[in-house]
């Protein structure tokens, strides 16, 4: 069941929505009756899931109650472990034995297991809850209360990356509290911004990057730079509105419900340096890569050559996290790499006083930003290479006439990724609930749920991640 879809918004959400608030006086009733939803929600995609949602979510509650009865010391690592295992048979098995039988020359066949919808994102949720008791805290919570933050169904899929300590406090309190209307039309602002952000941008870009994309893979054909350019600057939005728009309905739901979930992107786009693109993208990403990984590598406690190791083999898992490919380890190399050398220039520079003109360096990160998503998008280095060699003008600078949709896609999307505010700036910040406002609103919502219903509805680009 996708959000930017008719069933999920008109015959999924409203009776969730109505029996969450007619149960709102019973914690127990309403939190049952969230996860049931939740798994009804997720279920949707493959019945056959639920069973490792629910066992997992079972056996990661169980370790932690066992540990906080003091039954072990090492019950967090074997939860952990537990969790890494599950993660990389489903999502890493075929990858390391295709890896390992391609060193050694010797023919396989791939066991072509279906990914469990989300398994990053619940698995990782798992994982910063038990490293978080190892290190010390002694939170400890009701089935139900972790069920709930487990199976959440807005955040379920692709994030945010909600930490336990962030969610479960709120599920004590009232959903129909001071302020529950205004809650509801933000929260319902916030998911139609989401939702045109969508099916608006991210779908009507969508067709040329993959035809470009497509041209490329077929025996390597030319691809003039226009037509680079053009399919590499759509990806750069596609990929931007398609993820933040799944982030801004996630939290318009959950504001919806009465809870608040993270921020996750901060306009990436304006970022002046790599080091500020990674405070905007993928912000709860950011933050467990730095947490659970970083900081336990030895972080910026080290000396500088030591530290940029840090860095990169943390971008590194954090590209493989991504996927299953060596484009994605590759891309997160990538990004390691300038980040390791962006932080010994600043220090290099600021000690003597040099500076990037802000214009050079949101320049420059940008254009390093597109060219590291050529990678991303690529299934392959052959098909990343030729893309890349396109952008250089190696196969000639043809092109193609653009549709005007596409076109005005495109112009329009950079506007607001540029330019405009933020969606949480807009539905969380400016944007006061007005009746004046709700038939402008509501019309933009049944526009884009009118869109929805003329095209297929397509997945969001992270729930393969």
């Amino acid at each position: 069941m996708l959000f930017n879809s008719q069933v999920f918004v008109l015959c999924f959400l409203p009776p969730v929505l109505a029996g969450w608030y007619l149960l709102a006086g019973v914690r127990a009733a309403r939190q049952a009756w969230l996860v049931g939803a939740s798994l009804v929600f997720y279920g949707w995609w493959d019945v056959r899931y639920v069973p490792l949602l629910v066992g997992l979510t079972l056996a990661n509650w169980g370790i932690a109650r066992a540990y906080g009865a003091g039954w072990g010391r090492a019950l967090p690592a074997v939860g952990v472990t537990l969790n890494l295992l599950v993660l990389a048979l489903f999502k890493y098995a075929d990858f390391l034995r295709g890896t390992a039988f391609g060193v050694a020359g010797v023919p396989w066949h791939p066991w072509a297991l279906v990914l469990p919808l989300g398994i990053s994102f619940f698995v990782f949720q798992k994982i910063a809850y038990l490293v978080d008791l190892r290190r010390g805290d002694r939170h400890q919570y009701s089935l139900s209360d972790f069920a709930l933050f487990v199976g959440f169904f807005p955040q379920l899929i692709a994030g945010p990356l909600v930490r336990h300590n962030e969610i479960i406090p709120q599920f004590a309190l009232d959903p129909r509290r001071a302020g529950v209307w205004e809650r509801l039309g933000r929260g319902l602002v916030l998911f139609g911004i989401g939702l045109l952000k969508k099916v608006v941008i991210a779908d009507t870009l969508a067709p040329l990057v993959d035809r470009v994309w497509d041209h490329a893979a077929a025996s390597g054909a030319a691809v003039g730079a226009a037509q680079a350019w053009a399919a590499t600057g759509g990806y750069t939005l596609q990929l931007y509105f398609d993820f933040s728009g799944y982030s801004d309905m996630a939290i318009g739901l959950a504001l919806m419900f009465g809870f608040t979930l993270p921020v996750n992107f901060a306009a990436p786009y304006r970022a002046i340096s790599i080091r500020d693109f990674w405070r905007r993208w993928h912000i709860t990403l950011s933050r467990f890569l730095r947490d659970y990984l970083y900081i336990p590598l030895g972080g910026n406690r080290c000396g500088p050559w030591r530290q940029a190791g840090n860095v990169v083999a943390t971008m590194l898992l954090g590209g493989l996290w991504h996927g299953a490919n060596w484009t994605f380890v590759a891309w997160g190399g990538l990004h390691g790499g300038a980040l390791a050398v962006a932080h010994l220039w600043e220090g290099w520079a600021g000690r003597r006083g040099w500076r990037l003109p802000v214009p050079v360096g949101w320049a420059l990160t940008l254009l390093f930003v597109m060219a590291g998503w050529v990678l991303f998008r690529s299934p392959d280095f052959t098909i990343a290479a030729h893309m890349l060699a396109a952008l250089a003008g190696v196969q000639g600078w043809h092109g193609f006439p653009l549709d005007r949709e596409y076109v005005v896609a495109l112009a329009g999307g950079a506007a607001v990724a540029l330019a405009a505010p933020t969606s949480q700036a807009i539905a969380l910040g400016a944007w006061r609930p007005r009746l004046l406002y709700a038939l402008p609103a509501g019309a933009l919502l049944a526009w884009a749920l009118l869109l929805t219903g003329g095209r297929l509805p397509t997945t969001f680009i992270y729930f393969q991640f």
